[in-house]
């Protein structure tokens, strides 16, 4: 068995203690949680011990942390505009990298991290988690059914994701000030955008709509989007798709809307989020994670599926219910398969680039109110 990989994480925020220092302690034959990067912590032990009972070594800066030879993975949980700094830093010291997204604030300092990580031989990936979201796996369990399963909803037509909140306020957070990668296009859509081409590609077009629809704090900042990715109809399409990502701040439902997908034969309908979040939040024990009962969705919120019968009229309704718990963990041992033998990464870092470009192309839609193509790889 291969030697665990010493990790050090930066950034103990919510972020660094939820998404991440669960996993890591879980996975004690994958991961070492050799260390954080915390500037002051209010106790000995800062917060992983306050949290897990755990004592990893604590530096106050990355320099610090960089400058140990025993580190070799940097976890970089840290605010949105560090991403890219932190992430070339730690790649220039010989470190692989498991970065937040968004991955960088533009297109070409995502490609130039991706080419320094290939000129070193070292692991760059993103943190795209939500493709282990369980409704996500559940969608894309629905859309790869053959036409002989009376669940097949037909070729897809329309796809419409979101994440939507009740939001009146500002969080008083970094989030909220205008600084490189701010904004829910960013913070949020790099979420939606990761699984609408995951589950179909790149598109021909992007249009959309970014706002600070609530007109509070600062107006760069946005709070609200709604982005198009059009899908040309062609050889293997014999329908245009529309793809549709929202999100809105100021909602008002007791469960949110979350999926609508629209096929010739049915479509699918699903509300609520996925739980792992929530439960991350609320374990005390980093073995939670492997209960059985982790991340496994409750039955009242299961999709439904409306299909249209042979006689074009009668429509039945059932439920699509998630068959599996949400599966975070999956892409925490990819990347220690990734790391110590040489497996392939599930999130390729041309994706995590493709998510930035799609989001530049998003931003420049709203400011010209105009449909921008999409170059052809």
């Amino acid at each position: 068995m291969s030697k665990p990989i010493n990790t050090c994480i930066v950034g103990v925020g919510l972020a660094g203690l939820t998404f991440h220092v669960p996993f890591i302690l879980a996975l004690p034959q994958l991961f070492n949680l050799h260390s954080v990067v915390e500037r002051s912590p209010k106790e000995e032990g800062g917060k992983v011990k306050a949290r897990f009972g755990v004592s990893p070594k604590i530096y106050a800066s990355l320099q610090d942390a960089l400058a140990e030879p025993e580190v070799e993975l940097v976890i970089i949980a840290t605010p949105n505009d560090t991403h890219d700094p932190f992430a070339k830093a730690a790649l220039e010291a010989g470190k692989h990298v498991l970065v937040d997204k968004p991955v960088a604030e533009t297109l070409g300092r995502a490609q130039e991290l991706g080419e320094l990580a290939k000129s070193r031989g070292l692991v760059l990936y993103a943190f795209q988690n939500r493709r282990w979201d369980s409704d996500f796996l559940s969608l894309k369990g629905l859309i790869s059914l053959p036409e002989t399963n009376p669940n097949h909803l037909g070729t897809i037509l329309e796809f419409e994701s979101h994440i939507d909140r009740y939001r009146p306020g500002l969080k008083g957070t970094w989030k909220d000030k205008p600084l490189p990668g701010a904004g829910a296009l960013f913070d949020l859509g790099s979420h939606l955008i990761d699984q609408a081409l995951t589950l179909f590609g790149r598109p021909q077009g992007v249009t959309a709509t970014v706002q600070n629809l609530r007109g509070i704090g600062n107006t760069e900042v946005d709070d609200s989007f709604t982005v198009h990715l059009s899908y040309e109809r062609g050889p293997d399409r014999q329908y245009p798709l529309n793809v549709i990502l929202r999100s809105h701040p100021l909602s008002v439902k007791s469960q949110q809307l979350r999926y609508i997908v629209r096929g010739t034969r049915g479509t699918f309908t699903k509300h609520g989020v996925d739980t792992q979040e929530d439960h991350l939040k609320m374990i005390s024990s980093p073995k939670a994670i492997l209960r059985e009962e982790f991340g496994r969705e409750p039955e009242y919120l299961n999709g439904k599926i409306e299909k249209i019968l042979a006689d074009n009229e009668t429509i039945t309704k059932t439920t699509w219910p998630a068959p599996d718990a949400g599966g975070y963990i999956q892409l925490f041992q990819n990347l220690g398969a990734t790391i110590r033998a040489g497996a392939e990464p599930a999130v390729k870092w041309v994706d995590a680039t493709a998510v930035i470009e799609i989001i530049e192309l998003a931003h420049e839609s709203s400011r010209k109110k105009a449909t921008m193509p999409v170059p052809t790889l």
